[in-house]
């Protein structure tokens, strides 16, 4: 395997849990448009990016933006978007995450 992208923020395990969300089902870490960069939440990013977030545009849709903490799968963020597990594992991701879709991605 040739490692998994790195996660910054403050990550709290191996799954990309974070000191703001780390219940079992917090193993989705998200890339920001802005920086390329992924975090486990928009909190995260906020704390320690040092720049303003930017949304994904709509047609970046095929971009793979969202990694499963639990296998080490990107996702696009179409993929995501439509799913409520990982493609790969099957890990359930958390369903509350979508009230924060707008945060991540044009909606």
């Amino acid at each position: 395997m040739t490692g998994r992208p790195r996660v910054l923020g403050p990550v709290v395990d191996d799954e990309t849990r974070c000191i703001h969300y780390r219940t079992p089902l917090d193993v989705v870490a998200l890339k920001f448009a802005c920086c390329g960069e992924y975090y486990p939440c928009h909190l995260c990013h906020a704390e320690t990016a040092g720049h303003p977030a930017r949304q994904w545009p709509l047609s970046d849709r095929d971009e793979y933006a969202v990694l499963c903490g639990v296998c080490g799968n990107e996702l696009t963020i179409a993929e995501y978007l439509e799913t409520d597990s990982c493609p790969s594992c099957a890990a359930a991701f958390n369903p509350g995450c979508s009230l924060h879709a707008h945060l991540y991605f044009e909606v």
